[in-house]
């Protein structure tokens, strides 16, 4: 369904230096960088498939999926979405793609988002009963049906988060580009919107490409990631594959009820794992993931523990050691 061979996007750039001489210099003589956004990057996604598309902000991402979906010309390269070139603007190319951006909305602000959808009902010309029928399965799938009905500045983030997605899908696209869908989102919402995603790719066979910071959504969603820096493609295989060999531990976040000695805590932990944040009311842990039960069950039995916590690394944490490692 994404065909991309050599792709490359690159932005000419004015740069000035600070002061004002080099503010009047720069009326005289203008100096300009060159940017790639994307450097040479090639990969194929099959129909079906839902992929990760990691990497740190500023990395090429969102760039990427604008030239896949057409806002963007690249500089040079092949794109081939859904059988279209995206930069031709087809209308038969548009009926296939959805774009869902996470800080960017489509939802008119002061009317119901029922109203958003009639509108997305014209411009996609769909007919009558298929709106209904659609429709309904949306809102069912991610309970809707009184939330679509009151002004969308009365809705909260997740509730307008729930809506775009809806809007975006109600003609049913086979491609969907999902751009930080679970942003500012509390947890209870995150696992919502993740639900419905993965229920709309087995549903209708829809090729998802998504970019997150939040590891869950990723490892919810997608058996293949790719990690993308500075333009270039640096990963591109399992999510499996990736965890394990960049992130082969969890985070153990303790909050004790009394002050504890950091190497009475040091003796406990042993080889089992590292002390990564220390002070007397509190402590941050990387154990190795086979060791987290039994480590945790040895320091609840020997300290004055109020809460303890066990996490995932961050997804920026994952990726911050792929390019280390790359690097």
């Amino acid at each position: 369904m994404i065909e991309v061979e050599h792709l490359s996007k690159y932005y000419k750039v004015h740069v000035r230096q600070p002061g004002l001489f080099n503010s009047f210099k720069s009326l005289i003589h203008r100096e300009f960088t060159t940017v790639k956004a994307i450097d040479d990057i090639s990969f194929t996604i099959p129909e079906g498939q839902i992929v990760g598309f990691l990497g740190p902000n500023g990395a090429g991402k969102t760039t990427t999926m604008k030239v896949l979906t057409g806002l963007l010309h690249p500089t040079s390269g092949k794109v081939m979405v859904g059988g279209h070139v995206p930069s031709q603007h087809e209308l038969s190319f548009k009926r296939k793609i959805s774009l869902v951006m996470g800080q960017k909305g489509q939802l008119m602000w002061d009317v119901p988002a029922a109203e958003t959808f009639l509108v997305n009902k014209v411009i996609y010309d769909i007919p009558d009963a298929e709106y209904k029928v659609h429709l309904n399965n949306l809102a069912d799938l991610l309970q809707l049906h009184e939330l679509m009905i009151k002004p969308v500045r009365q809705l909260s983030l997740g509730e307008r988060m729930k809506c775009e997605l809806a809007a975006s899908l109600l003609h049913k696209p086979s491609i969907v580009f999902l751009d930080e869908p679970t942003i500012g989102l509390d947890v209870n919402m995150q696992e919502a919107v993740r639900h419905f995603i993965g229920e709309y790719n087995r549903q209708y066979k829809a090729t998802i490409l998504l970019t997150s910071h939040y590891m869950a959504d990723v490892t919810a969603l997608c058996d293949r990631v790719m990690v993308i820096n500075r333009g270039k493609l640096l990963y591109d295989g399992g999510i499996t594959q990736l965890v394990e060999k960049h992130a082969p531990f969890k985070r153990i976040k303790l909050i004790f009820s009394e002050p504890v000695i950091e190497q009475e805590l040091l003796g406990q932990i042993g080889d089992l794992g590292n002390l990564a944040v220390f002070d007397q009311w509190k402590a941050e842990l990387e154990v190795q993931r086979g060791e987290v039960s039994i480590l945790s069950a040895k320091l609840l039995s020997k300290f004055p523990i109020l809460d303890l916590t066990i996490e995932d690394p961050s997804m920026e944490s994952v990726i911050s050691r792929a390019f280390e490692s790359v690097s």
